[in-house]
């Protein structure tokens, strides 16, 4: 590869996700700016310039400040009341509380969670071949474990699994290290999967290549052994003087 070529690929790896990140946060800027309800907020001394500015703020103040109130009030009696007729009302619409449940279950295990969602699984689909699927934390009636397996790059749509819990086999691996490598189709590595060994010094820089009585690998010892005198190599047993033994 030219060096043009190879210095457009590592700019562009640097800089595609941070504009496809400029993208989102573009996108998310627009629609909470353009939120109708806003204007009756806005105060009228705002210059025209930083009008979008200051509906993003506002709001993000008046978001945040429902989330607080509304989760202070389920905390008393009256909010939990409340939050039963809410659901047994919805649930009578038939159409509407299939997506109310769904939304409440997802918002409930992606917010509250089990540690075991912290864990993605392997899930061998054919033989010899497994993908990466996620715990839900839930299982059915009769002890099967359900696991959701996104699609690569898309990690909104995917299949909603129900197996046996012998048939999973952890990967060890963090949510985000195994999101990493679906959003990446399987390009991108996390640094536990990459094999890392340790440089070895040359044979002839090694400590215990430089003890004494230790030769140099494919040289001759250079030394006597202790106790008999006799030499460690050579084309048969001698004593030190020379003379075979009888």
């Amino acid at each position: 590869m030219s060096t043009w070529k190879r210095d457009f690929a590592s700019g562009l790896i640097v800089l595609a996700p941070l504009l496809v990140l400029l993208l989102v946060i573009r996108w998310i800027y627009l629609h909470i700016a353009s939120i109708p309800l806003i204007d009756a907020l806005q105060p009228a001394a705002i210059p025209g310039p930083l009008e979008p500015v200051s509906r993003v703020v506002i709001a993000v103040a008046v978001f945040s400040t429902l989330v607080l109130a509304v989760g202070y009030f389920m905390r008393t009696t009256l909010g939990r009341l409340a939050e039963a007729k809410v659901d047994d009302a919805i649930n009578r619409i038939p159409a509407l509380r299939v997506v109310y449940n769904a939304s409440k279950l997802a918002a409930e295990t992606a917010i509250s969670g089990t540690d075991e969602l912290q864990n993605p699984v392997y899930l061998e689909t054919w033989p010899g071949i497994r993908m990466t699927a996620f715990r839900t934390g839930k299982k059915t009636r009769d002890g099967k474990i359900v696991l959701f397996m996104p699609t690569a790059p898309n990690i909104t749509t995917g299949f909603v699994i129900e197996v046996e819990p012998e048939r999973v086999e952890d990967t060890g691996e963090s949510v985000e290290e195994g999101m990493t490598r679906i959003l990446s189709a399987g390009f991108g590595e996390s640094a536990h999967q990459i094999p890392v060994e340790e440089e070895r010094p040359p044979a002839d820089d090694r400590p215990e290549d430089h003890r004494p009585g230790v030769g140099r690998p494919g040289g001759a010892t250079g030394h006597r052994s202790e106790g008999n005198g006799t030499r460690p190599n050579g084309g048969g047993e001698g004593t030190v003087d020379g003379s075979r033994p009888d």
